[in-house]
């Protein structure tokens, strides 16, 4: 074979190999426009063309020259709903809610601001705004080029949660709801809902054990807090011998401190189905951790905060009730309350204080098992959440005290009882 036969098979294949690109490229694009003037067709739509061509094929099959009329006349009716998908929508659209935080029963107060800063009219048009799984519509009228509107709505928070607010949709269409098409603008904007939590006073819920704070019962080879001096012994650190009294006794002393633990107070929240009889003591819960979290920040205490599978943000108010605004029940049984004792009692070992709730399903044993698995050395308080219970109660488990309230403002109360 030439070396001008081989030269024009590579040429023709190049050719071919082209033109297979650009027919891959337009099918792309007319698949594209395709796809988009799918998406304007509204049920009501896809029913009225399905309708149209079988009315059409019947009519001239059979001969029924009503069927045909009936098909000219629903063509001509898509034609004109049609026309109303005419029109700009370039609205500059701003969504401004008051407060991004609300404690559940609140109302979110809020403004949706729309602007034509075009040269043009636009026509009357739909706003959409997406409330969580609802939605919200406002009607805006003719905007002439500069003018602007502004709507005002209000998002009642019957349960704790984060809702999505928006995107805001901008919609033209017809009045049957044929033809629909959207347009989104701005962003959406996260509405925190908090749990209900109760503020209280008086005493601190946990006593300090840093450098400024209160030393422990145990004795170590190495802390702060000192305590007597005893004789050498191989192993001891010699940085902590004591050379004044060695020199007086003849014999070497080191020093014997009293252990001392930092302040960190952990709460152990358990979100297992298991543990609560219904949803309104898991509710319940999350408030009575979202109060002593709060309490407890108040105190200059680091404070974290663990539920089945992480740790939640906890770091200031703000950061501990959006992140309790976000723990959902889990949907499986999970690990109860002894479990998540024993991820705190590994995870977080040199805790001072450290609060288990959970709900009244969770019996005398397992709370049992849910003490004795926590840190040694760490104070450790239970609370129960039990609905419907007229006033506290107090009892104690191995070396926890166990609190049951039945109301969110009984939890003051009953904390001061534990700490007197």
């Amino acid at each position: 074979m030439s070396q001008a036969t081989v030269a024009e098979g590579r040429a023709s294949a190049e050719q071919q190999a082209g033109w297979r690109d650009v027919a891959a490229v337009l099918g792309g694009r007319a698949l594209g426009h395709l796809e988009t003037a799918a998406r304007v067709v509204r049920p009501l739509g896809w029913m009225l063309m399905a309708l149209t061509v079988l009315f059409w094929i019947v009519g001239a099959v059979q001969g029924w020259r009503e069927l045909v009329v009936a098909a000219w006349v629903m063509a001509f009716l898509l034609v004109i709903c049609a026309l109303f998908l005419i029109g700009r929508t370039q609205y500059d659209v701003s969504l401004d809610l008051a407060r991004t935080r609300v404690v559940v029963g609140e109302r979110a107060i809020g403004a949706l601001k729309l602007e034509n800063r075009g040269t043009r009219a636009i026509l009357p048009s739909r706003v959409v705004l997406p409330v969580g799984a609802g939605r919200g519509e406002f009607s805006i009228q003719r905007l002439a080029a500069g003018q602007s509107a502004e709507e005002l709505f209000a998002i009642p928070t019957q349960r704790r949660g984060v809702v999505e607010v928006g995107p805001v949709s901008v919609v033209r269409g017809d009045p049957l709801g044929v033809f629909e098409r959207a347009h989104r603008r701005d962003d959406p904007v996260d509405l925190f809902v908090h749990p209900r939590t109760v503020r209280f006073g008086g005493q601190s819920l946990g006593f300090l054990r840093d450098l400024e704070g209160l030393p422990a019962t145990d004795l170590s080879r190495d802390d702060v807090s000192f305590h007597a001096l005893l004789e050498y012994q191989p192993g001891d650190d010699l940085r902590h011998v004591h050379w004044r009294s060695t020199a007086r006794t003849g014999t070497m002393m080191v020093r014997q401190f009293e252990e001392t633990r930092r302040s960190h107070f952990v709460i152990g929240l358990s979100r297992s189905r298991g543990d609560y009889r219904d949803d309104d003591e898991f509710e319940l819960g999350i408030s009575i951790a979202g109060s002593i979290g709060l309490r407890a920040l108040q105190d200059s205490q680091r404070v974290d905060v663990r539920v089945q599978g992480r740790e939640l943000a906890s770091g200031t108010g703000k950061q501990l009730l959006d992140s309790l605004s976000a723990v959902e029940q889990s949907k499986a049984r999970e690990g109860g309350i002894a479990e998540l004792a024993g991820v705190v009692s590994a995870t977080m070992p040199l805790a001072s204080v450290v609060v288990l709730v959970c709900g009244d399903a969770v019996d005398v044993e397992d709370l049992r098992r849910a003490c004795a698995r926590l840190p040694f050395g760490a104070r450790a308080l239970a609370v129960v959440a039990r609905s419907g219970l007229d006033r506290p109660e107090l009892r104690r488990i191995g070396e926890a005290d166990v609190v049951t309230v039945g109301a969110l403002d009984q939890l003051p109360a009953a904390l001061q009882r534990v700490l007197a």
